[in-house]
């Protein structure tokens, strides 16, 4: 039986965890791999090494900040918030996904129209 749940494609981690912090506001990197998780209804799952190597780079390019603080469990967790470059890059990586996904869907249905 083939696995239901899809890898994340390469650069697309960072626009949706982008997103996310846009539209959520501080999160941990736990929370964050949920919620992308539960927006797609769990076709994607989110490696949790993955996603803190996503968000170490996140921050270093200084797209998100990062402050320690106390998770609903009253554990030591970091937080991370999206940053006013990281809200630009959002914006141009939105814009460019829709380019590219709009090519692919153009390129999909050409094997429709041979007859």
């Amino acid at each position: 039986m083939a696995d239901s749940k899809s890898e994340i494609l390469q650069g697309t981690l960072d626009l949706m965890v982008l997103k996310t912090l846009d539209a959520m506001g501080p999160m941990h990197g736990f929370g964050i791999a949920r919620r992308i998780e539960q927006i797609s209804e769990d076709a994607l799952q989110v490696n949790q090494g993955t996603i803190y190597l996503c968000l170490i780079r996140l921050v270093q390019k200084r797209w998100i900040t990062a402050e320690w603080g106390t998770s609903d469990n009253n554990r030591k967790a970091k937080f991370y918030s999206i940053s006013k470059a990281g809200r630009k890059q959002l914006a141009a990586e939105a814009e460019n996904w829709a380019r590219v996904s709009g090519v692919i869907g153009r390129l999909l249905l050409l094997g429709d129209r041979r007859g």
